[in-house]
């Protein structure tokens, strides 16, 4: 008899240290947003820092993890999948363009675009 307690007392122990381990596996996976913060992938124009030669250029890419971005200052609107797309007029000459993002602990990260228009 008390063989069996022992077994049943050891399979509790280990499904609930298997149940202990998973979720705070899962806790840490999901706590890794918080420490990464804001992230900003470009994904057009392709070449970052290159000439153009059309002044109207689409701005395009991903961001995650955020509360707000703005382009150059004014915001900017993504969707629910993080998607933007805007579309920019270039001066002739250099330009710069910066894209800032915060998320919601005010964690900052910034992209700067330098396009120059032939």
């Amino acid at each position: 008899m008390t063989n069996r307690k022992d077994v049943k007392t050891w399979l509790r122990i280990g499904f609930f240290t298997t149940l202990l381990v998973v979720i705070l596996g899962y806790s840490a996976f999901q706590a890794r947003k918080i420490v990464e913060g804001p992230e900003i992938k470009i994904t057009s124009p392709v070449q970052l820092g290159g000439s153009v030669s059309e002044p109207l250029v689409k701005l395009a890419g991903i961001a995650t993890n955020i509360k707000e971005i703005s382009l150059n200052g004014s915001p900017i609107y993504i969707d629910e999948q993080g998607n933007f797309n805007e579309r920019l007029v270039l001066l002739r000459g250099y330009n710069i363009i910066k894209l800032e993002a915060k998320d919601k602990f005010n964690k900052e990260t910034k992209k700067v675009i330098e396009l120059n228009l032939n």
